[in-house]
């Protein structure tokens, strides 16, 4: 059962790797301000960027090196939580749900580094003057993921080796 899972990470990157495909086809790349785009709302549009770096293009000027290291870092965490996801106790759907979308997530942009050497980002959500940082599918995935990971940590503390507080009247002291 636990399979479906996995698959459904592997699901969620091809998909990702689908949709940053449509948008390189259907964008150029924005290199300056005046970028080409797709208007959804008027909050909310595509455009094709490349970040070369982590989150928020951290280490994006890093000068070539941090692709491998990412490359590396992000294959490292992706075996470990595939492992771990593996591992969840039957029942446990926030912390199923958040690892599997992480996973995609993880995968969808390590596709990404490993064939191009840097993600492709294509979501723009703005509003006036103020711009959140570009992202794709899989950033929303891990997003997502990260959020239920947190939601889990607070619904359920006994699955992930909290100290049950005993009270002295019932260890029969």
């Amino acid at each position: 059962m636990r399979v479906i899972y996995l698959s459904i990470s592997v699901v969620l990157a091809v998909l990702d790797q689908l949709i940053k495909r449509e948008i390189t086809q259907a964008l150029p790349l924005c290199k300056t301000g005046a970028c080409e785009t797709i208007v959804l709302l008027p909050v909310l549009e595509f455009v094709r960027y490349h970040n070369e770096g982590a989150a928020f293009s951290f280490l994006a000027d890093a000068g070539g090196w941090q692709r491998w290291f990412l490359l590396v870092v992000s294959g490292i965490v992706s075996a470990l939580i595939a492992v771990w996801l593996t591992r969840v106790p039957r029942g446990n759907w926030v912390l199923t749900a958040a690892l599997t979308l992480i996973l995609g997530g993880a995968m969808g942009n390590l596709a990404d580094r490993a064939v191009h050497g840097y993600v492709v980002d294509f979501v723009l959500v703005h509003y006036g003057g103020w711009y959140f940082p570009a992202f794709n599918l899989a950033d929303a995935c891990i997003s997502v993921g990260a959020a239920f990971l947190i939601l889990d940590i607070f619904w359920s503390p006994n699955t992930h080796g909290a100290v049950e507080e005993h009270h002295p009247e019932e260890r029969g002291d």
